[in-house]
């Protein structure tokens, strides 16, 4: 199973060269040459949600804005329609209110959060899988602890397949080694598929590389390879982050 994670930056139009419109062509380019299996993205605004919709026919693509009125980023996930069936989808907010929209902690940023979670059968098969994808708060370690905190106990409190193997993956804003990423330590079993893949962030070069986007994995789920996606095109890249993309085996 080819899986990637995908910060695909806002449409800011502040970007110069490498603003949405510009990087849509080698967006699209990369992900039919490639034919990943599910896409996790991050920072997804809705006419890019609707664009990713048109442009890629052979996937299902499903996510939620954050703001009251389904306005703003979402954390939209694309997965093969040949391949997979869907079985359960929960979208929450990272917050003490999770299904109240445009949510918050109180330690948190303006922007709201959220958590988007399908249950996948594999097609013609007796496995399922469950991806959760999440965006972490961009301003503060205790958001980002709660946010953490509060995703990997909706995991364990899964009813339907709980013994399904998870990829958690996303944007986390906190590099290795963050007090936040501790959280783990509360929750045994998870393994950093990521870890030592260098800086993801790099800003179109314009600011300070960070690694802060990753996969984790639980249960009977390994991962076999791990790549970062580099490609640019005349100075012009995927996004200010490389997404990455894992070779993950079930069973």
């Amino acid at each position: 199973m080819k899986f990637v994670t995908f910060n695909i930056r806002l449409d800011w139009k502040r970007d110069g060269k490498n603003n949405f419109e510009f990087r849509q062509p080698l967006i699209l380019k990369i992900l039919r040459r490639e034919q990943p299996d599910i896409v996790c993205f991050q920072e997804v605004l809705p006419h890019v949600h609707r664009w990713l919709k048109e442009a890629l026919p052979d996937y299902s693509v499903v996510g939620c804005a954050r703001e009251p009125g389904f306005r703003g980023e979402s954390v939209s996930i694309a997965f093969r329609r040949n391949l997979f069936n869907l079985i359960h989808m929960d979208t929450f907010w990272l917050s003490p209110e999770p299904f109240v929209p445009g949510s918050r902690y109180e330690v948190q940023s303006d922007c709201p959060r959220t958590a988007i979670e399908l249950l996948l059968h594999v097609d013609n098969t007796e496995q399922v899988i469950r991806v959760l994808n999440t965006h972490l708060d961009h301003r503060g370690a205790p958001a980002r602890r709660l946010g953490l905190s509060q995703i990997l106990r909706h995991l364990d409190a899964a009813q339907l397949f709980p013994d399904a193997p998870i990829v958690l993956t996303g944007d986390f804003n906190a590099p290795p080694g963050s007090e936040e990423l501790d959280v783990f330590r509360d929750f045994p079993g998870y393994c950093n598929a990521t870890e030592g893949i260098g800086f993801t962030y790099h800003g179109f070069m314009q600011n300070t590389p960070a690694m802060i986007d990753y996969i984790f994995l639980r249960g009977p789920v390994s991962c076999k390879g791990i790549e970062k996606w580099t490609y640019s095109e005349d100075g012009v890249f995927l996004s200010d982050h490389y997404p990455i993309c894992a070779d993950l085996s079930l069973g």
